[in-house]
């Protein structure tokens, strides 16, 4: 996947587990210090990428709990020691996800571990040299996180290419959803580069002018 242009910082991402997830490191050239976003699956790919990248994961940072998303933290986590990030809202999620995980697939799966510290909305995921900015996104779940840093957005399954996170599961919200592409994740520039929990990347400005569910909610606001 394309590594966004952004000053000091270096983005690259990669594809685990069955659901085909995007797993994304972001870290800093200068400090090499970084932070994994939902290690879903595959610790062992995830930790080679890490290496590759001359990164030392110091936090895992999480959108929400779904399985997919979440599978691989406690492999992650195991090999750096570094701590573990969640919405508090996710926590019922996090607990179930190794149940549904074994259902689904047929095979026992670990549990995901407790996380070490809560996130809130306006909270700072931070390490030297990296700063994001937590944006609570409530819809697919109910404490489903985006994270920003200037020119980049990780919108876990909030916003997609051209789409939006389901909201048929667990805790989903499709009015929840909307507003909060709406109201928080269009107010950042045009040219913000969003980097979603599956498929591809997109801008802010292309989903603002060309997604098709974004389209319906501006046109249904105008009409009221």
């Amino acid at each position: 996947m394309a590594e966004p242009q952004v000053s000091e910082l270096m983005v690259r991402g990669i594809v685990v587990g069955v659901f085909a997830e995007n797993c994304w490191i972001i870290g800093s050239r200068k400090t090499r210090e970084g932070i994994a976003i939902d290690p879903g699956d595959q610790p062992e790919e995830i930790m080679a990428l890490a290496k590759d990248m001359g990164l030392n994961i110091k936090l895992i940072a999480n959108s929400h709990a779904h399985l997919d998303h979440i599978l691989g933290v406690r492999g992650v986590k195991e090999a750096t020691g570094a701590k573990f990030l969640l919405h508090p809202q996710e926590l019922e999620i996090a607990r179930g996800a190794a149940g549904a995980a074994s259902g689904l697939l047929g095979q026992e799966v670990e549990p995901p571990p407790e996380p070490d510290a809560l996130l809130a909305d306006g909270d700072e995921v931070e390490v030297e040299g990296v700063k994001l900015k937590v944006i609570h996104t409530p819809g697919h779940t109910p404490g489903s996180l985006s994270f920003y840093t200037e020119g980049m957005l990780f919108s876990g399954d909030t916003l997609f290419r051209g789409s939006i996170g389901r909201t048929d599961l667990q805790g989903g919200d499709y009015g929840q959803e909307m507003s909060s592409i709406v109201d928080r994740l269009l107010e950042l520039p045009d040219d913000t580069v969003v980097l979603p929990g599956h498929m591809q990347e997109t801008k802010i400005g292309i989903e603002r002018q060309t997604n098709p569910f974004v389209l319906e909610e501006l046109a249904r606001r105008r009409s009221e």
